[in-house]
């Protein structure tokens, strides 16, 4: 199958891309993190704060304080039963047990991991894995690879200026075993949704952070001792105190970079890591789009131009939404109730203070990427759709955000809970108990003619920052989401009228109030 044929199918035709006798194998499932086996560790404070604060910016953060900031991104912070019903029956019930974290995961697989560059005191420079399992660090190549790293990224950063370096992976077995050929589009949004909740915490202890999303693949693997076959990064994230990362033009950058070269330049690792399958299958069409993502040399880097978002025209059909103050919460808190729901929606009124305050906080923050030459404003790639019912001063009915604004344009009136219902592909969440169905909008070309194949990827990765942000925001307003990707694009694509525009819906979250769960869950924090 073709790459744009199968990309897609991906969006628009999901059963094409799953095989027709495609089975799960329940019992070989992998672990959802990774283990090393043999290799000096490093153990983090397992007393975790219950709220994080700014700390110290004249110095550099203690290895204390990156223990707390990793677990707070990604760390295993509570285990969980719940029991599902699978009949009639009162005993015809299943008990599902997970290792949950604050990122929400497709099956909750978390086929993301991280790793870190560290000059800190308390651990030797070098690379690192986070061993989320046991909350520590795991040597995996020890030294100085400020130059290497730099290169890497088009020597464009002072990595020596950078206490920390963050790289987020996808290891593809992790959740293709279950998923098949659509892990590749969960994969990117998994990875994104974790990168969204770096930044955030981030900012919470006060670090400056960047995101780069173009690199040399093959070096930066090859640094992490990571198999493309089996694993590869899909962003790097330095982080600094004092001032904001800023990309630093000067001769260096004019000079083009190779990845083969770079990677001549230190040892292959051949580290051992414990998956539990006993037999991986093939993953042919992720493997082929990986390597077409790769970027082999610094020449490949682009900058996209600035995208001139839609604006809305004076009209009847315009609503502009009250103006509210900056939304204050306690980030620690929200993330410890923060979950996916499922069937615990309950239908309630959302006031218009509610709803004004969810669109405006989502899109209030600004990241700095390697993309283009703004301050990093998410709203110039995507925009906010949602169906909106029972929402005071609303009418019923579709609409589109405009951030610039504060205003939403109404597109079509009425009630479309059963029509958005009805095209999901796995109805696990009960739309008819939801007032706000949002859906994250981007370009059908992702930025195709720049970064080829590179730019769906990216694409996914910067709609799952925004869809971590819009679940906190929720959550800070007293509600709860749930991302889906298992719905009609094509149904919502013609419901928001965004078929000539060159747009497509990316992801759908249905937002509202909710029931206490019945479940049994215990806090993994000590």
């Amino acid at each position: 199958m073709e790459l744009d044929t199968f990309l897609h199918n991906l969006h628009f035709d999901q059963e094409k891309i799953f095989p027709p006798d495609w089975q799960v194998d329940w019992e070989d499932g992998p672990l959802p993190y990774k283990l090393y086996r043999g290799l000096p560790v490093i153990p983090l404070n397992t007393e975790k704060p219950l709220s994080l604060k700014r700390g110290d910016t004249h110095q550099k953060p203690s290895l204390e304080e990156l223990g707390h900031f990793l677990w707070y991104v990604y760390g295993l912070t509570q285990y969980s039963q719940t029991a599902i019903n699978l009949g009639t029956d009162e005993n015809d019930v299943m008990v599902a047990q997970s290792k949950r974290r604050y990122v929400p995961s497709g099956g909750a697989l978390y086929p993301s991991e991280l790793y870190v560059y560290v000059n800190l005191e308390g651990a030797p420079n070098g690379v690192y894995h986070y061993d989320a399992a046991h909350h520590r660090l795991v040597l995996l190549r020890e030294g100085n690879y400020d130059s290497y790293l730099s290169r890497s990224l088009g020597n464009g950063y002072d990595i020596s200026s950078s206490f920390c370096t963050v790289f987020v992976s996808t290891m593809f077995w992790k959740n293709f075993y279950k998923y098949n050929n659509f892990s590749y589009r969960l994969q990117g949004l998994d990875a994104g949704v974790l990168i969204g909740q770096t930044l955030e915490v981030a900012e919470q202890i006060g670090f400056s952070s960047r995101v780069c999303y173009q690199f040399l693949d093959l070096a930066i693997n090859h640094l992490l001792g990571l198999s493309e076959q089996e694993e590869s990064v899909y962003a790097v994230i330095p982080l600094a105190l004092h001032q904001p990362i800023h990309y630093v033009d000067h001769e260096n950058n004019r000079d083009i970079v190779f990845a083969t070269e770079l990677c001549r330049e230190i040892p292959m690792l051949k580290h051992v890591y414990f998956n539990k399958s006993k037999r991986v299958l093939d993953y042919p069409m992720l493997r082929k789009l990986t390597e077409a993502s790769r970027m082999e040399t610094t020449e490949s880097f682009v900058k996209i131009m600035k995208n001139k978002s839609e604006k809305l025209s004076l009209s009847a059909e315009m609503l502009f939404l009250p103006l509210t103050d900056h939304l204050s919460y306690d980030f620690a808190s929200v993330c410890r109730e923060r979950h996916s729901l499922d069937s615990d929606f309950v239908l309630g009124n959302v006031s218009q203070i509610q709803l004004s305050t969810l669109l405006k906080e989502t899109f209030s923050f600004s990241y700095q990427n390697d993309l283009d030459e703004t301050e990093g404003q998410i709203e110039t790639r995507f925009s906010l759709y949602g169906s909106f019912y029972n929402v005071e001063g609303v009418p019923n009915g579709t609409y589109s955000y405009d951030n610039s604004s504060h205003a939403l344009r109404r597109i079509n009136q009425g009630d479309y809970r059963q029509l958005l219902h009805f095209g999901l592909t796995m109805p696990n969440v009960n739309l008819f108990q939801v007032p706000l169905c949002m859906h994250v909008v981007g370009d059908k070309d992702y930025n195709k003619e720049k970064l080829g194949y590179r730019g769906y990827r990216i694409q996914q990765l910067e709609a799952g920052i925004l869809v971590q942000r819009l679940l906190l925001v929720s959550g800070a307003l007293g509600m709860g989401g749930h991302p889906l990707l298992g719905f009609d694009v094509n149904q919502c694509d013609e419901l928001y009228r965004i078929n000539s525009k060159g747009k497509t819906s990316l992801i759908k979250i249905p937002v509202g109030t909710y029931r206490p769960r019945a479940w049994l869950k215990g806090s993994l924090r000590s």
